[in-house]
């Protein structure tokens, strides 16, 4: 063991080391070991938070994230005592703040407390959780569904246990993170076809299926960061005639799209059963948090018996099931909801546009970008329109490219004309 003495130095013991195998030591006896590699704050995503700040602090703008919202988050807020217009909320339909959620929620409370207090395998079900698991199968008038804890460990732990090193895993190149955490986790092969292509996925799939076992190819019913959406259709053709699986992920498109917020397809006017594995989350329109899976038995059957991820897990909370199932009720008995909240989008995107605001691909449902051309000037008007009493959160790289960093709008049913057009006035202005 070659340790450093006043007549030995770093460099000379990293050449013994090389030289004659033995492992170079400091002073105090432990390894010489680069600070990078046992230092959080050396770690390379934390640099480039640190950079961030820095230079923010330099143009004197304060840190857009982590907000804290002193009530319930829908069309307007309170931030700070300050009553603000939002433009970052998930409450699409209005329904998280809801009196008749909230009575479900108390009541699953005091029926079965706060926590299903382990994995359901180990610990067994609650009537409530499979109520809202029947009641999302119908939704798609699939078999069954089942329940995570949380929306982003849905896709990664179902991704990552139904496929392996010996298939392939093909997605959208926009897909949320989760569907790339999902595949790392599976070991499988991975490709991107170019956005909403079904073309470009179709010649991939000629050249390189012959090369796998099985193949998932992973869309969205909207998408996130743009808030636009599949011709569902052709991916079904496309899956079918390459012998493929078809994931769809329902997050922002389940309780938005479709005359009574079934999702995309009932947009597309395709059934349910086409696809082969239905993913959603119920932090969006369904007022609450978790994810699910939806599809034939065999599918829900063996998450539910063998995936890791769901049986090492804690199941969905009871007053979580309870909102969301309570939702689906509303969602179902006031579909005005859902043509209020469309046409909030509608108006936004029309108006965004007529004053020559750059919406890149938004239709216009519930997510319209604002793309600003750098991350400075997203950042930069977020603040001056908080100041202004508007809040609305940056995108920046690497969320997305450089060249595309923007505002992101969530527009929920409850935004008025009104609202809507003072928030482009005030963009305007201080662009």
């Amino acid at each position: 063991m070659a340790i450093f003495s006043a007549g030995r130095s770093k460099e000379t013991a990293i050449h013994l080391a090389k030289n004659t195998g033995e492992r170079p030591m400091v002073a105090d006896g432990g390894l010489d070991v680069p600070e990078k590699f046992y230092r959080i704050d050396k770690f390379p995503g934390y640099t480039k938070i640190a950079l961030f700040r820095l230079a923010a602090e330099k143009l004197r703008i304060d840190d857009p994230y982590f907000i804290c919202h002193e009530g319930v988050a829908g069309a307007t807020t309170t931030v700070g005592g300050r009553s603000m217009l939002n433009f970052s909320s998930y409450n699409y339909l209005g329904l998280s703040g809801d009196s008749r959620v909230s009575a479900a929620v108390k009541a699953a409370i005091d029926r079965y407390g706060t926590s299903l207090a382990a994995a359901p395998r180990v610990a067994g079900e609650v009537a409530v959780v499979r109520e809202l698991e029947t009641a999302i199968a119908g939704l798609y008038g699939v078999d069954d569904a089942v329940t995570f804890a949380s929306g982003h460990v849905t896709n990664v732990n179902t991704i990552g246990f139904l496929f392996g090193p010996k298939d392939l895993i093909i997605h959208d190149q926009l897909v949320h993170n989760s569907v790339i955490e999902g595949v790392r986790l599976s070991g499988a092969a991975r490709r991107a076809f170019p956005h909403n292509d079904p073309a470009a996925l179709d010649r991939l799939l000629t050249e390189i299926r012959g090369n796998f076992e099985r193949v998932l190819v992973v869309i969205e019913g909207l998408y996130s960061m743009d808030g636009d959406s599949p011709a569902l259709a052709s991916f079904v053709e496309i899956k079918r005639r390459h012998r493929a699986f078809l994931m769809v992920d329902e997050a922002h498109s389940l309780g938005v799209l479709g005359s009574s917020g079934r999702g995309i397809h009932e947009h597309c006017g395709v059934p349910a059963g086409d696809v082969d594995i239905w993913m959603g989350t119920l932090s969006k329109s369904f007022a609450g948090c978790g994810g699910f899976i939806a599809g034939e038995q065999a599918l829900v059957d063996l998450i539910r018996y063998a995936a890791p991820g769901y049986n090492a897990s804690v199941g969905l909370a009871p007053a979580l099931a309870a909102a969301s199932s309570a939702v689906i009720r509303i969602m179902l008995d006031e579909p005005w909801r859902l043509e209020q909240l469309r046409a909030a989008g509608r108006y936004f995107l029309e108006q965004a546009r007529l004053r020559g605001m750059n919406t890149g691909l938004s239709e216009g449902y519930c997510v319209v970008p604002l793309i600003t051309g750098s991350s400075l000037k997203a950042v930069s008007l977020s603040k001056k329109l908080a100041r202004q009493g508007i809040s609305v959160q940056p995108i920046i790289h690497p969320a997305v490219e450089e060249r595309l960093a923007r505002l992101r709008f969530f527009i929920c049913y409850a935004h008025t004309q009104t609202q809507i057009d003072h928030t482009l006035d005030e963009i305007a202005r201080c662009r």
